[in-house]
């Protein structure tokens, strides 16, 4: 099955997280089909701590990618903050 999850990078104790699509046998940083988005918690001031391609994540839900709940959270979350600048 496909997963659309969170991947760490970043330093210790500064998170920052890549939106991947993957296969979800592979473990969490591995190998990945293709980057989305990002989210970066620790985004300050006029940082952006969000970034998530629609096109592509309404692409990989439409064949049957499934997201985790963090993602979910993150998506409505994006889709919230959106029409305030738009």
């Amino acid at each position: 099955m496909v997963v659309i999850r969170l991947s760490r990078g970043g330093a210790k104790a500064r998170p920052f997280y890549n939106i991947v699509v993957a296969d979800k046998r592979v473990r969490r940083d591995g190998r990945f089909i293709e980057r989305i988005g990002f989210y970066n918690p620790g985004a300050k001031g006029g940082e952006e701590g969000l970034r998530i391609a629609q096109d592509r994540l309404t692409y990989w839900k439409s064949v049957g990618a499934q997201a985790s709940p963090t993602v979910e959270r993150l998506v409505n979350q994006a889709a919230k903050a959106a029409p305030a600048t738009a």
